[in-house]
């Protein structure tokens, strides 16, 4: 497959950002986006795109028929209940239609996740390796299938930008569970096409500023 033909990339990036590809073919492109900045471009502009789909709708006032339908249901004993008619009927389906809607939304709610983008980061042998997610000040890790490391080393993370260049996330925690707190700076790079990487480093990360060591997992940073 010709991976460099301008319709081809447009909707591989189109299928990724909207959720649409196999898990097969979401790996096989995640690697892609490791050595190509503009596929990672491409990426980010549908993503943006697609980024206002998910604005709140505006709220909008309930009309007063559906709130005398919702408080005839919760205190029927002290209204006037008129003869059963057709309208009546369907006013009362509608103000349930609306109580199971205003449940729904206050759920969605209480259950809201704040986290931002995420990746799954693979492997040589594309094996999931490593779950992060990041939130507006940190970056939560957790563990699929890491190899064990050497007491005296330690997993850094790395953010690998359009230029190519990586800029240091921080260490993982040992294990691989927990945060990994960000400053200003790093929290700037979360939302640019990225793709994340962690190399084995000496024991508190990388001396130089730059990986030292092997790279064991990589993989692309995507929008939720």
């Amino acid at each position: 497959m010709n991976y460099q033909t301008p319709a081809l990339r447009r909707a591989l990036a189109a299928d990724y950002a909207i959720g649409l590809m196999s898990s097969t073919a979401r790996r096989r492109f995640e690697h892609l986006l490791l050595d190509d900045a503009a596929l990672r471009a491409e990426l980010a502009q549908w993503q943006e795109s697609l980024a206002s789909l998910t604005e709140a709708v505006p709220e909008q006032p309930v009309p007063e028929h559906v709130w005398q339908g919702i408080t005839a249901r919760i205190d029927p004993q002290v209204l006037h209940v008129p003869e059963k008619r057709p309208f009546w009927n369907w006013l009362r389906l509608s103000a349930a239609a609306a109580s199971m809607v205003v449940l729904v939304f206050l759920g969605s709610l209480y259950n809201h996740d704040d986290a931002r983008y995420r990746a799954t980061l693979l492997s040589a042998d594309a094996q999931p390796a490593l779950k992060v997610e990041a939130h507006a000040d940190y970056l939560q890790v957790e563990p699929l299938t890491l190899a064990a490391i050497d007491p005296g080393r330690s997993l850094e993370l790395w953010a690998i930008p359009a230029d190519g260049k990586p800029i240091s996330l921080g260490v993982i925690p040992a294990g691989g569970k927990g945060k990994v707190e960000l400053n200003e700076a790093q929290k700037a790079l979360i939302g640019q096409p990225i793709a994340l990487a962690v190399s084995l480093e000496p024991k508190g990360g990388s001396p130089t500023g730059q990986p030292t060591g092997p790279v064991l997992y990589q993989g692309a940073l995507a929008a939720l």
